[in-house]
């Protein structure tokens, strides 16, 4: 099988985008196979859905995917779906970060000038401001580093106990592990 045509990418495209939104509305995985089914004899709506499961079987006469498969075929376009969707998104999101960091960059330059030829002190917190929130826009803050330390600054030694010892840790907490544990 070649590679699909502009009018079946396009209709595999919206048949992946209604499984989305039969999933979002609770809809089970069987009934958006069904729905989405080509052969119009197990399809809920009892139409053939152009570029719909079970396409190729459904022109050859043959007999139409089981309940398994067209579960396997939504979640399949779904998970799909949603692949090209957060593609999409992160190259819109890569796209709205550049127009931001323009905004921010206009911004800066009224607010500089203001700092530098006036020496309000209003403006330069804001410039300060408009520079940190271009560094976190553009990712030049270091990360925080965390460390846990024992006392002085050692390493945290942990240590393992029995269960005698987990039993009477419980009783001097006011606890009772011996009748709890038997119980």
């Amino acid at each position: 099988m070649g590679r699909p045509n502009r009018a079946t990418r396009a209709a595999i495209t919206q048949r992946r985008a209604d499984a989305i939104d039969l999933k979002l509305a609770g809809v089970d995985w069987l009934t958006i196979g069904r729905k989405l089914s080509a052969d119009p004899a197990i399809n809920t709506d009892g139409v053939a859905y152009p570029q719909g499961y079970g396409i190729d079987k459904y022109r050859s006469g043959l007999e139409p995917p089981t309940a398994k498969r067209l579960i396997e075929l939504a979640c399949k376009d779904v998970s799909k779906a949603l692949i090209e969707r957060t593609t999409a998104l992160d190259e819109n999101t890569d796209e709205l970060r550049q127009l931001m960091v323009e905004r921010l960059e206009r911004l800066f330059f009224t607010v500089y000038r203001s700092a530098i030829r006036n020496g309000d002190y209003q403006a330069v917190d804001r410039a300060v401001r408009i520079i940190e929130r271009s560094s976190r826009l553009l990712g030049l803050d270091r990360p925080v580093r965390t460390e846990l330390s024992g006392p002085e600054g050692g390493a945290v030694q942990v240590e393992t106990t029995g269960l005698g010892e987990l039993e009477r840790l419980i009783s001097l907490a006011g606890g009772n592990a011996g009748e709890d544990a038997q119980s």
